[in-house]
């Protein structure tokens, strides 16, 4: 039995405040949270059964946990069907470019529109990005916040850091530019799996071998046909810049693990059930602790 806590708000959103449909592979729109509050928030919605959506909201409040930048998300119905409700980071006086854009500008031969089995979509080049939109010395601070978003992925099992979800934010003049905060984390935390699976890798201890077969949109060589695993890109990338990493994962050392379980616990019981809790703690514990050690 779980401790009981207060459950994480649910947005009802209404009729009135739906403004307009929004392009991708899932179908999301935009709409006002209230008449008097001119800010945009993003409502996805999400398959039946598959965990998007406490998915997300699990992993921005962990975020928020590890003081890591990120997008806010709610929890959120519209006409009866559960998503999440996630606030817009861009404003009238900035864009978001995304990685992909970015990339095909530096790289000729990149291929922007090529999502899945993207070998080109490696750390060396999105350092090379970072490098060449930021000066040196933010180009450091821009290559460790993206050392934050990956060390993330890697503690919540994230596996869709793919070329589009991550991005810079820049004025329209590009004066102005930061790494976006980090978004779309719906493909973590082992929401895609069902109870029965959870079940069975809890008790055979296989939780560990579940992360490491994950695969992220990360590779080490263009030259790979697959992806490293979630926690393989932090690996990998630590190797290369050590320092990049020293902040996030001493707040790592020093997290509670019981702060860990009350965000889990405050998502409904009928939004998320108990095996999925455990599974998800399970999983986040056992990446916390092969962090931690590449660091030892």
């Amino acid at each position: 039995m779980r401790r009981k806590l207060n459950d994480f708000q649910i947005e009802e959103i209404q009729e009135d405040q739906y403004l307009q449909e929004e392009m991708g592979s899932k179908p999301k729109f935009w709409f006002n949270r209230s008449e008097s509050e001119d800010e945009l928030w993003l409502f996805k919605y999400h398959r039946e059964g598959r965990g998007e959506h406490w998915a997300e909201k699990v992993a921005s409040e962990v975020a928020e946990l590890l003081n890591i930048p990120h997008a806010i998300v709610e929890l959120a119905v519209f006409r009866q069907t559960k998503g999440t409700a996630t606030k817009s980071f861009t404003d009238r006086y900035h864009e978001l470019i995304h990685g992909n854009q970015l990339l095909s500008f530096i790289f000729n031969e990149y291929e922007p529109e090529k999502v899945q089995k993207q070998s080109d979509h490696t750390l060396f080049n999105i350092w090379s990005v970072l490098e060449a939109v930021f000066e040196q010395e933010k180009s450091e601070s821009a290559k460790q916040t993206f050392c934050e978003y990956i060390t993330l992925d890697a503690f919540i099992g994230n596996t869709d850091r793919h070329h589009e979800n991550w991005g810079v934010l820049m004025d329209f003049h590009m004066v102005s530019k930061s790494v976006a905060p980090s978004y779309d984390h719906a493909s973590s935390l082992g929401r895609e799996i069902n109870d029965d699976r959870r079940i069975r890798l809890l008790e055979e201890d296989r939780v560990g071998r579940y992360s490491e077969k994950g695969r992220s949109p990360i590779y080490r060589s263009s030259e790979d046909t697959r992806g490293l695993s979630p926690l393989g890109v932090v690996r990998t990338a630590f190797n290369e810049s050590p320092g990049s990493f020293s902040a996030v994962l001493q707040r790592l050392d020093q997290l509670d693990e019981s702060s860990l379980e009350e965000i889990v616990n405050r998502i409904p019981d009928d939004w998320m059930s108990i095996h999925a809790r455990e599974f998800a703690m399970g999983l986040m514990l056992y990446n916390r602790e092969k962090l931690l050690e590449i660091d030892s």
